[in-house]
């Protein structure tokens, strides 16, 4: 079968974020290759590719099946691009995949005519199932992790699929695929891999326990650095960012990932995320010996108070001490905030910004807590009636979706910019940065530099 892969692009009143490999895509890209089916990738995002654009592209590549993955934030856009294709192909098979398509399988169906199925979770195994279901005009009850209109026009929700346990048995991601040169910045393409699945603590903000399960997954140190050594034979690349939740939950086996490094002598550089309660020295010096230059550690709120609402399940103590030793063994620090999540108040979300500038992170994002359909958060919001905005084309954690008793909209937005002003616009900051340089000094100083000129055209007008 012909099957067509898209990577949506940002809605048009929002920020076009620098493109990066979609790395679902390229999995399900490599799946389909290794059950014979040829396959096109169309990344919008990486090619800048609107509408009308994509509309030309679709016209012109033969699609038996055409799958769209979706966030929250891109649903609406990739629903756009759902209709283009039933346009373009009638006969083809619509599909929808990702986060937010698992969570509001059967309201997108209800809401959009043109879309025929939603792959919900993790989706290779699905996707492949379906793929030769379709080729022989097999009935799809059977088909685990899908909801779909059948021929009468019901709606169908099948069983969920049981979560894949062997990660080790999926092929890499098919990179051939994709459009690599449109994916390079400052001349490099930056290559992601994720090496887990799950996690065992219920954040109510997020929704990776829901999406691939409680509880972890993960491939061995071996198939994890044959991977990176196949992407660095092949493409000449040294610098890669693992997606992982939390690199470190296994503690074991990211030492033995480190050792694989070694023993084969691979001269590359990465970073990773993980918590601050799953670190050490020693864990974090070997890291650092085997090529790691940063790691993102989740701070999320500088009150234990909101951590606690949270169920983050951290206390500021072990961030403090994380912080640390990361700055002790040489690693850079990149720090991810969540700012007002229920309960947050004008005075936890100061002490969160005073706590941020007192750790001193290398770079930080001040994320707005965003009630993605999927989360805990999002029924709090909802049950609480909260939310004030639907539009889910502005859920891109940079503006508020909801005001509490404790915070207006108008409050948390001034709140975020005040925040990312004072962390950024410190001399000792910008000048620590200008002295690293490379990748992340650059980017830092660009920040810090935008932040400048903004203030001084408040100041101005």
């Amino acid at each position: 079968m012909k099957v067509t892969l898209v990577n949506p692009p940002y809605p048009p009143s929002v920020h076009s974020h620098p493109p990066f490999i979609p790395l679902g895509i390229a999995y399900l890209g490599a799946v389909a290759e290794k059950e014979g089916h040829e396959v096109t990738v169309i990344d919008c995002q990486a090619e800048k590719l609107n509408y009308e654009a994509f509309r030309e592209r679709i016209n012109r590549t033969p699609s038996d099946v055409v799958g769209v993955t979706a966030t929250t934030l891109l649903y609406k856009s990739s629903m756009k691009l759902i209709n283009i294709a039933k346009q373009a192909h009638p006969e083809a098979v619509t599909m929808l995949g990702g986060s937010h398509a698992t969570f509001w399988d059967e309201n997108a169906l209800n809401e959009y005519p043109s879309l025929d199925i939603v792959v919900r979770r993790e989706g290779e195994i699905t996707f492949a199932e379906l793929l030769d279901k379709l080729q022989t005009n097999a009935s799809l009850k059977s088909v685990l992790g899908i909801t779909f209109r059948n021929k009468e026009g019901k709606i169908v929700r099948n069983e969920d699929r049981p979560f894949l346990e062997d990660l080790d048995s999926l092929p890499f991601p098919a990179h051939h695929l994709l459009p690599l040169d449109a994916l390079k910045r400052m001349g490099k393409v930056l290559f992601p891999l994720i090496t887990s699945r799950g996690c065992v603590f219920w954040c109510d903000f997020c929704s990776t326990v829901r999406m691939f399960g409680r509880g972890y997954r993960w491939r061995s140190p071996k198939n994890v650095v044959d991977e990176m050594e196949m992407i660095h034979n092949k493409y000449g690349v040294n610098q890669f960012t693992f997606y992982d939740d939390a690199f470190t939950v296994n503690r074991e086996r990211a030492i033995k990932i480190c050792e694989e490094l070694h023993a084969r002598k691979l001269d590359l550089i990465w970073d990773c995320g993980t918590r601050v309660d799953m670190v050490d020295r020693e864990l974090l010096k070997t890291m650092h010996d085997a090529g790691c230059i940063a790691v993102w550690l989740g701070v999320e709120s500088g009150s234990e108070i909101i951590l606690d609402a949270m169920n983050k399940g951290i206390k500021l103590d072990q961030t403090r001490q994380a912080y640390k030793i990361a700055h002790e063994v040489g690693l850079m620090t990149i720090a991810n905030v969540v700012i007002g999540f229920p309960g947050e108040t004008e005075e936890t979300a100061k002490a969160t910004i005073n706590f941020v500038k007192e750790l001193n992170p290398d770079d930080v994002g001040f994320y707005v807590a965003t009630p993605y359909p999927g989360t805990p958060m999002y029924e709090q919001v909802i049950n609480n009636g909260w939310l004030r905005v639907t539009d889910f084309d502005k859920y891109d954690t940079a503006g508020p979706t909801f005001e509490t008793p404790w915070l207006t909209m108008e409050q948390l937005a001034k709140i975020r910019y005040k925040a990312y002003q004072d962390f950024y616009l410190r001399l000792g900051y910008v000048l620590k940065m200008m002295r690293r340089g490379g990748t992340y000094g650059i980017s830092a100083v660009k920040t810090s530099a935008a932040y400048a000129l903004r203030a001084m055209h408040i100041k101005l007008s």
